[in-house]
Parts: structure tokens; C-alpha cells; sequence
């Protein structure tokens, strides 16, 4: 069984940078990454994609947020990392963190509990 665990959440102005960061774990067999991302999800609406990277280093950012955040995988340590700079308010909103992959021959797909960034003066 896959977990995530996410950490780096909080309130920061607009301007402002944070680091998420989001570690995956296994019980038994160490899990094979295919990819990890972001996603975030704002009161009323949609979880919507922030960025997703697969273990090779691909990359896809949302248009609202490039330029300003970058995701990066750490594959030794099964972490992916947000940096985001510059926020904006609407950048608030519970960041949730996802991982694919394999556990011997098992595939998963599992989610964080979410970290709460509130961008606000």
C-alpha cells in the first residue's frame, strides 16, 4: 500500500513563496514511480491540474501558473517538490498531491490528504 504524505502548506502575501512537498512511502515493496503531480482545488470549484512530472523528468504545467511554480522529483527519495513564487491570491486553495505507478506487478493511483495555501494580505 502506497501513502503520501504532503508538508509545506500555508499562509504566505501575495508575492510570496512556499515549497510543497509531497513524499511517497510503501508498506512491503518499494514503489516504482511512474509520475507524481499537483493538483489544487478552490472552495466552489473543480480540482484542477497545477503541474505533473513523470519520473524521467517530463513535464506539464498549467498555462495559470507557468512561469511562476516549478515542479521537480527527487526519484531516490520518491518526492516531488512545488516551488511556487510569486503567488496570487487566487493561488488559494487545498493543494492535493498524486502518485502513479507499480508496486511489484500492482499498479496504483493515490492521493495526499491535501495542504492548505492561503494567499492573503
Amino acid at each position: 500500500q502506497v501513502q503520501l504524505v504532503e508538508s509545506g502548506g500555508g499562509l504566505v502575501q501575495p508575492g510570496g513563496s512556499l515549497r510543497l512537498s509531497c513524499a511517497a512511502s510503501g508498506t512491503g515493496s518499494i514503489p516504482s514511480i511512474a509520475g507524481m503531480g499537483w493538483y489544487r482545488q478552490a472552495p466552489g470549484k473543480q480540482r484542477e491540474l497545477v503541474a505533473q512530472i513523470s519520473s524521467g523528468g517530463d513535464t506539464n504545467v498549467a498555462d495559470s501558473v507557468k512561469g511562476r511554480f516549478t515542479i521537480s522529483i527527487d526519484t531516490a527519495k520518491s518526492t516531488v517538490y512545488l516551488q511556487m513564487n510569486s503567488l496570487k491570491p487566487e493561488d488559494t486553495a487545498v493543494y492535493y498531491c498524486n502518485a502513479a505507478g507499480r508496486v511489484g506487478a500492482q499498479p496504483y493511483d493515490v492521493w495526499g490528504q491535501g495542504t492548505q495555501v492561503t494567499v492573503s494580505s
